[in-house]
């Protein structure tokens, strides 16, 4: 045999070694594509891009929301990235559109083989018209009253003895005293902030806070005003 013959099959060789190991990627990310496309039903459009054949591209599509089939051709992603190699090889949340007008967000993921060509690409479409009503939804749900917003009108928290003793102690620490170190007008400025945030509606609160203030029960009251 010539070696002109040796090198002629050698390279037939590798070349079907390349193919055979493009065929196993791409079928291993046919895996990927059908158990993406199953966990999301009904939301999520998964195709899997054969770029070797962009005429009919289309190897896999899992929960088909496009209408379009295994066989069909590759998408402008697909040529650009044929073409150039250097092609970035994620893009990710871009806007799209399904054949009947609803919005969509999808991603496209390149796989190239170890020649660093691109031989196939996983694409994601989200359509996000499902989750739109849901959305608004959520945020009327959630949405408060801006009138009552600056004063809350109540707390969903027994004001017990212990929460007011805490609370008077931390104010006056934070003044460096005790409470009943405190000066007139500091007792005063206290006794208001518990009156905003709501302590007085508890039983016995004035008292409790004229004890730990070291004043009486009037006095309190008065300081309230």
């Amino acid at each position: 045999m010539t070696q002109e013959r040796v090198a002629e099959e050698g390279a037939d060789w590798n070349g079907a070694d390349e193919d055979g190991a493009d065929e196993h990627l791409i079928r291993e990310a046919e895996k990927i594509a059908v158990a993406l496309g199953r966990m999301f039903p009904g939301l999520c459009e998964v195709v899997l891009h054969d770029l070797r054949h962009p005429d009919h591209a289309i190897r896999a599509i899992e929960n088909n929301l496009s209408g379009r089939q295994v066989g069909d051709s590759a998408t402008e992603l697909g040529l650009a990235r044929i073409a150039d190699p250097q092609y970035p090889s994620v893009i990710q949340n871009y806007p799209n559109q399904f054949p009947d007008g609803r919005p969509a967000k999808s991603t496209s993921i390149g796989i190239k083989n170890a020649a660093g060509e691109y031989i196939a690409a996983l694409c994601l479409n989200l359509d996000v018209s499902v989750l739109s009503p849901v959305t608004l939804a959520l945020s009327n749900l959630v949405a408060t009253d801006t009138e009552h917003r600056d004063r809350p009108l109540e707390t969903l928290r027994d004001r017990t003895a212990r929460e007011l003793r805490r609370a008077v102690e931390t104010r006056a620490a934070e003044r460096a005293a005790t409470p009943r170190s405190l000066s007139r007008e500091d007792k005063k400025a206290l006794v208001r902030q518990l009156q905003r945030d709501g302590y007085f509606d508890s039983r016995d609160a004035a008292q409790t806070i004229a004890d730990l203030l070291g004043v009486s029960r009037a006095t309190v009251y008065n300081y309230a005003k």
